[in-house]
This record gives C-alpha cells, sequence and structure tokens, in this order.
C-alpha cells in the first residue's frame, strides 16, 4: 500500500451537539454535506486501488458526495459503540459520573441495539482494516468515523488503542497515514479541505 487516506464523515446535527454518535444513523446536516462535497477537490485525480466505508448513511453519502462513488461498504468501520452513552454529551455523562473519560473510562452497556464496546473491541476491529490495506497495491481510502479513526491511527503507529485521544479529528477532514521508510507515520492530520490537494 502507498497511503492511507482516512475521511471523517461531514457533521451531523448530534456530532454539531457533542453527543455521542456510534450505531445511530443520523444523516449530514447541510454544513456537513458541503464539507463532503468539499472533499471531491482534494481527491479529484487521485486513483485509489480500493474504498472501504462504514455502513452509516452518513458515511456514505460522504462518499457519495465526495466523488468516491466506487466503494465497499466494510462493517469493520463502524463507530465505536457507545453504548448506553449513545446520544449522550460528556458534559451531560459527566452530571452521573463526574471527570468521566470515554479513552479512560469507556462505556456501559445500552440496549440490544447499542449493548456498547470497549476500545481494546474496536482496536480489534480497526487491526483487522489494517491487515487488509496492507495487501493492497496503490492508494487506499477510508470513510467512517472520529473515533474509530483514532484508534486506527493509534494501532497504525503501533500504539495502544487508548492513545488515539491525542489525535483531535474534525468532521470534513483528511488525513494521511504512510511512511517514513519502513516504518508507520502521519503524513498530514485533521486537514481541513482549503488545505488543498493531498
Amino acid at each position: 500500500m502507498d497511503e492511507l487516506i482516512l475521511l471523517r464523515h461531514g457533521e451531523t446535527e448530534w456530532s454539531r451537539d457533542g453527543r455521542h454518535t456510534g450505531r445511530t444513523d443520523i444523516p449530514l446536516t447541510p454544513k456537513g454535506e458541503e464539507q463532503a462535497r468539499a472533499l471531491a477537490s482534494v481527491l479529484r485525480g487521485e486513483d485509489f486501488a480500493l474504498v472501504l466505508v462504514s455502513p452509516a448513511g452518513r458515511a456514505r453519502r460522504t462518499a457519495e458526495l465526495a466523488g468516491l462513488t466506487r466503494h465497499e461498504v466494510d462493517p469493520d468501520l463502524w463507530e465505536w459503540d457507545y453504548g448506553g452513552y449513545e446520544g449522550i454529551s460528556t458534559p451531560d455523562i459527566r452530571n452521573d459520573r463526574p471527570g468521566w473519560y470515554l479513552w479512560r473510562d469507556g462505556v456501559v452497556p445500552g440496549d440490544a441495539a447499542h449493548p456498547g464496546e470497549s476500545v481494546e473491541r474496536v482496536a480489534e476491529r480497526a487491526d483487522k482494516v489494517i491487515a487488509r490495506v496492507l495487501q493492497v497495491e496503490g492508494k487506499v481510502a477510508l470513510v467512517a468515523h472520529g473515533h474509530f479513526l483514532r484508534v486506527l491511527t493509534a494501532r497504525w503507529l503501533g500504539l495502544p488503542p487508548e492513545e488515539g485521544r491525542h489525535f483531535k479529528l474534525d468532521t470534513g477532514t483528511v488525513s494521511v497515514l504512510g511512511f517514513e521508510r519502513e516504518e508507520h507515520a502521519v503524513a498530514r492530520w485533521n486537514a481541513p479541505v482549503s488545505t488543498g490537494p493531498i
């Protein structure tokens, strides 16, 4: 693989409001659709050997608007399952659990649709994606979610999954993972589309 291009989906109502959005399928806001369309200018002229997209509608719509119409949906790209914290913001969680921090304290079980997931389980999915893309010749693009892509980046660098906390990632941005000689490296991170082509 030459480079791994990471695209976080565009803004949704819940991402805008800081609510944890795992498996709930929230559509893009008008701003999120603008962000997704803007990604097309960054990706123009790129030839991807493989494009993988989360099953979430917000990720699939981002891929479509960004011009990545030839893609494969990969369930391993789903966002972290936040369990009982689905749809709840960190300040609201801290009303009941003062000082709570996702990367350290994890989630509580939710309903059948949101059973919850540990950071280690998210890392298992990320490791599967990494193993798959490393077999590809050429550039690969992933369209997925903030916390998942942060865990994937930590694992790309050989770090424990909770180290993903250091990689802030905004909606509608592009990041690039690659190599420094034989070592895995970060080539670009959390770049808004105004920074130009990749």
